[in-house]
């Protein structure tokens, strides 16, 4: 038996010990196994524990429970991903809150070059179901793994338009692996264990509760080079995956819709906070994530800057300086006033020579 998973599992059943704490556990003691193996004095010595939580690690004895979750995932070819594992979504461990254990069951590489997660709203309406498609297709050529939550509505649309264009696609639950929900997903899921897969860190015997969701969105968000939320009202799931992918500092994209559109309220409020790009097209994403970047000589890029503006010029001066700058940063070095630099860079925008990232943060094209 695998004593890394047994004791792993084991911490994230400790009454008191979530995934944030069960890290920085394992950050000081080596491994999991270490945790249980220390004494309580060393465990209460840790920042943030104490000897209530210390005692909850010392009496804990529920390994049976454990070791019949390993047979069980071993018996239905599941994967159970630590920390420490290889084939952990390396993305993931750049989130604080990163899931201590993992279980898996695919074919699909979690750490592919390219994987953007697709969100949305269960009540689609057609507008949004076509513009899914559409992503998708656009995406076909790039080798891009699609993950979403499958979920009825946006999530399904994604999974499905997925396997039709040769995508791999991964499902994350807000269950354990022994059910699939909703059930009408059940072929669906089937499908795509062929080529994809079903991700969650929650153990068999887990109901899909309401509180699970949120614990599922931020795998959604996190294991993602970016997000695309596609019909949303301003509150629900889709904005909480959106907000958790603007907090991990990943690249935010929301598709806008009509403002007397009820199932766009969500989208247009990203797009108004500057917390999401507007989506346009999987190309302009691609060169947002970097992924398609636009080859200019030298000499094509000073024939480009020589009608600039002075204004124009000195932000151009600027970004040269670095791949990315912060609007603020431009304010202090540009010394010119708040509305010439937003003259300027309006100007610029409009020529295609710079590009605004979301946060405010701009590059040269």
């Amino acid at each position: 038996m695998n004593d890394n998973a047994l004791y792993t599992i084991a911490l994230t059943q400790v009454n008191g010990i979530g995934a944030v704490q069960a890290k920085q556990l394992i950050g000081q003691f080596g491994s999991a196994a270490e945790v249980f193996n220390a004494s309580k004095k060393a465990l209460a010595a840790v920042e943030g524990f104490g000897e209530l939580k210390a005692n909850a690690i010392k009496i804990f004895s529920d390994f049976k429970i454990i070791e019949k979750e390993i047979a069980f995932c071993q018996i239905h070819h599941i994967d159970i991903l630590t920390l420490s594992d290889s084939a952990y979504p390396k993305r993931l461990l750049n989130c604080f809150d990163a899931p201590t254990v993992l279980y898996y069951r695919g074919a699909a590489d979690l750490n592919t070059a390219r994987i953007i997660s697709i969100v949305g709203t269960r009540a689609n309406s057609d507008y949004g179901k076509q513009v899914t498609e559409q992503i998708v297709k656009e995406l076909a050529a790039q080798n891009v793994l699609i993950v979403s939550g499958m979920a009825f509505g946006i999530d399904a649309i994604a999974h499905k338009a997925a396997l039709q264009n040769g995508l791999a696609t991964v499902g994350v639950l807000a269950h354990g692996l022994d059910t699939i929900y909703p059930s009408q997903h059940t072929t669906l899921a089937k499908d795509m264990l062929h080529n994809g897969g079903l991700l969650t860190e929650f153990p068999r015997l887990t109901n899909p509760d309401k509180h699970n969701f949120p614990r599922r969105n931020r795998i959604v968000a996190g294991m993602a080079d970016g997000t695309i939320v596609i019909e949303t009202a301003s509150k629900g799931g889709s904005m909480i995956t959106a907000e958790l992918t603007y907090d991990y500092n990943r690249d935010l994209f929301a598709v806008p819709g009509r403002v007397t559109d009820t199932k766009s309220l969500g989208c247009n409020k990203l797009i108004q906070q500057n917390k999401a790009a507007i989506f346009t097209t999987a190309e302009q994403m691609m060169e947002v994530l970097g992924w398609q970047q636009k080859k200019i000589t030298a000499k094509k890029q000073r024939e480009m800057f020589i009608d600039l503006t002075k204004d124009e010029q000195t932000i151009v001066t600027i970004l040269q300086s670095k791949e990315t700058v912060h609007i603020d940063e431009i304010y202090l070095n540009a010394k010119l006033s708040s509305s010439s630099v937003a003259v300027a860079i309006l100007n610029l925008e409009l020529q295609n020579i710079i590009l605004c990232l979301p946060g405010k943060i701009y590059r040269l094209i």
